[in-house]
């Protein structure tokens, strides 16, 4: 198949009659299918992007809300694995879109069509397979995000890069250390942005021509003309060599024959000024802790307080959280925290630690540098340091977990750097060994 190139100087020039056209004629996918198995059994029943973060939000928030308030409001959601809980999320959250003045967020399953009858078989083949709804929207422009990120983008920003390069590809890329950058799309790029040379996951990445330290890796967000898009995706689709992948097979494609940008994150992120951009892959055990520690410090890298560029999502209606008495070997409080609505620290001290909606602490317990996920209940007595605990967990009474690194290998899932996860049937398992299924609250 023959595709006309789309590139030269001119080759925009019809569409720049504003910025504000140009996103009311953009059309934004978020690949929201992916399962995230580095972050073990959190994600045996939901897909990573609809994993809760930050008190009351989900991964997925973060996109969504950066699209709303960056006046992007045609947005797809592709799903695939264990994508109940998404869609609910979605559409309880996401619904306030006016379908009259041609806004939505519409969730797109997997499904079989006349274009494939399979899985999607990489990020490329995720998009193609729902070409067909992409061009019944006609855009102008494709905006395409991952679900799975935590980060605060102004796209506006990105999409007027777009336009001013004169671009067929723009691809939002960040700063890496070259050990970081070997599981990272990486490019070399002229003094323009132009990228002259795109290399997936390369062992010897290439650095930064005015920084030897640091390479530019993609961060997985691209914005293509969306024609020339439908030609590519058409082509690679046919290839029987390719895996169907934007950062393996399309990219490198394009590189050589379009003009391909790239925008650095540093331009369009939203945070306090002076500080480092911020975007988290919370895509292990360990990166989820630690993302969520930062949150509980004095002055997060994430700012959450950020009236301008908030952070939307779906929450139940619950009372505020709630810290009950105040004798000196029972006074229920919380240090350097952040506790969700819906929540009970009775008698117990939390410290440096993150409660989702709806946990209690019951009596003379201690919780500290841990993440305690929805629904969770801890009984009396119980020590719990540098634990992830998974949702609807019930922790029986006395349960120690966190101080002896040799016992808690043999018992739960535990990273190497210390961080403990209990899930649902590790607490079964607890409970069944103090004979205790069910236990009262107090």
């Amino acid at each position: 198949m023959s595709i006309v190139s789309h590139s030269g100087p001119n080759a925009n020039a019809r569409y720049m009659p504003g910025l504000g056209d140009a996103i009311r004629h953009s059309l934004v996918i978020i690949l929201a299918g992916g399962r995230g198995s580095r972050l073990k059994q959190l994600t045996d029943a939901v897909a990573k992007p609809a994993i809760p973060f930050a008190g009351k939000f989900r991964i997925i928030d973060f996109p969504l809300s950066n699209c709303v308030n960056s006046g992007l409001r045609r947005i797809g959601v592709v799903t695939q694995y264990e994508m109940h809980t998404l869609i609910q999320h979605v559409q309880a959250g996401w619904g306030f879109l006016r379908a009259e003045f041609n806004e939505f967020i519409q969730i797109w399953p997997a499904q079989q069509t006349k274009l494939g009858a399979t899985w999607y078989q990489g990020t490329a083949d995720a998009v193609f397979q729902n070409i067909e709804l992409i061009n019944q929207h006609k855009p102008r422009y494709v905006i395409i995000l991952g679900g799975d990120h935590v980060y605060k983008q102004d796209y506006s920003r990105l999409l007027d890069d777009h336009i001013r390069q004169e671009a067929d590809l723009s691809i939002s890329c960040i700063a890496v250390t070259p050990k970081e950058a070997t599981e990272f799309g990486v490019m070399e790029v002229e003094a323009d942005g132009r990228i002259v040379r795109f290399l997936e996951k390369p062992e010897n990445p290439p650095t930064m021509p005015d920084n030897p330290d640091k390479c530019l890796a993609s961060m997985g967000i691209y914005i293509f003309n969306a024609e020339l898009l439908s030609e590519l995706l058409v082509r690679d689709a046919a290839d029987a060599a390719s895996s169907h992948d934007f950062g393996k097979d399309l990219i490198p494609f394009m590189v050589p024959r379009f003009r391909v940008y790239a925008h650095e994150f540093a331009k369009s992120c939203i945070g306090p000024p002076g500080t480092e951009p911020y975007w988290r892959d919370v895509g292990t055990v360990d990166a989820y802790w630690e993302a969520s520690m930062d949150l509980v410090s004095v002055t997060p890298d994430l700012d959450l307080y950020d009236h301008d560029w908030p952070i939307w999502t779906f929450q139940p209606q619950r009372p505020s959280a709630k810290f009950v008495f105040d004798s000196d070997n029972r006074r229920g409080m919380a240090v350097d925290s952040l506790i969700s609505g819906g929540c009970i620290v009775s008698g117990s001290l939390v410290r440096r630690s993150l409660l989702y909606t709806d946990c209690r602490v019951n009596s003379y317990c201690t919780i500290e540098s841990s993440v305690l996920l929805p629904g969770c209940d801890i009984g009396r007595e119980s020590k719990l340091r540098k634990v992830i605990v998974g949702q609807g967990c019930r922790i029986p009474p006395g349960t120690v977990v966190g101080f002896d690194p040799k016992e808690d290998g043999k018992r739960f899932y535990r990273t190497q750097s210390g961080v403990i996860l209990i899930t649902p049937d590790d607490a079964r398992k607890l409970n069944e060994e103090k004979g205790n299924p069910v236990f009262k609250p107090g």
